[in-house]
């Protein structure tokens, strides 16, 4: 059977599409799901709720990419270090997921008060790092934190701080640094993600407690996530009586989402205001 020229090429160039297509779907299905090890932690006395117990599901990715951990961030998951995690707590599902909404966020007075405090803190982002003025940093903030909160405390390890947030932020983790009389006196770990910034921890000086910083470091995310034109801060958990979690709905708008959904299910986040 004779065939002509351009018949034959129209359907190499078709062929070759649909093999191209297929060639993409392939290597986005690898990107969301990525080699892993996925394990769960023994029970252990949770943090929020007292007299409640906490189960961990953990998967450890050796080499996760920007997009397998935008589409699991978005669906509740939490990042440290390789691996990212979201509580299968028997009985309980009080952690709720939230995020800012950056495009509608709206200003109060003393959050432009602390944007003022902090006009000569020098900031710098840049790949995750680690020194001893961390490590002192981050043990000084822990004490402090224990003196006033009674929080568990024990000087960290260079094993675990790199573990926990050097290692794993590929080409997406960044720290911002917070530099006043020269001198380190905050970190704030984070992730920029494709559709926003997911919170990761942060730690300061508490000599320098009257900037701020906490807040100003969720501030500067969002200005940053503005200036990037990415539209959500992801701020981890909300848990309804929890201390710890009480300045979090001070950050208008705000969007929570209840669950983990798989990456194949689109996650439902609801508009959330309990101001």
């Amino acid at each position: 059977m004779w065939v002509d020229r351009e018949t034959n090429n129209a359907f190499f160039y078709e062929f070759y599409n649909i093999f191209s297509i297929i060639a993409i779907m392939n290597e986005e299905l690898d990107l969301l799901n990525p080699t892993s090890t996925d394990f769960s932690m023994l029970d252990y006395d949770c943090a929020y709720i007292p007299g409640n117990k906490v189960r961990m599901n953990y998967k450890y990715v050796g080499n996760a990419s920007k997009k397998f951990a935008t589409a699991v961030i978005a669906r509740g998951w939490r990042r440290f270090g390789k691996y990212f995690f979201h509580p299968i707590c028997n009985g309980c599902n009080a952690c709720k997921s939230i995020r800012i909404d950056v495009n509608d966020y709206h200003y109060t007075k003393s959050q432009k008060k602390s944007i003022k405090r902090n006009a000569d803190t020098q900031i710098i982002v840049q790949k995750p790092t680690m020194s001893q003025t961390h490590l002192d940093l981050y043990n000084k903030y822990h004490s402090y934190k224990h003196e006033k909160d009674q929080w568990q405390h024990r000087n960290i390890s260079q094993r675990e701080y790199h573990e926990n947030f050097v290692d794993g932020a590929h080409n997406f983790g960044k720290e911002v640094l917070y530099i006043k009389d020269e001198k380190l006196i905050g970190v704030d770990l984070i992730d920029i993600l494709d559709d926003g910034i997911s919170s990761i921890y942060f730690y300061y000086d508490p000599d320098y407690a009257s900037l701020s910083l906490g807040t100003y470091s969720l501030l500067y995310q969002i200005q940053l996530a503005h200036t990037l034109e990415l539209p959500w801060i992801y701020l981890g958990y909300w848990v309804e009586g929890c201390k710890a979690f009480a300045y979090k709905p001070k950050f208008q708008p705000q969007e929570l989402l209840d669950g983990f959904p798989h990456v194949s299910q689109e996650p439902e986040w609801e508009k959330w205001d309990l101001t």
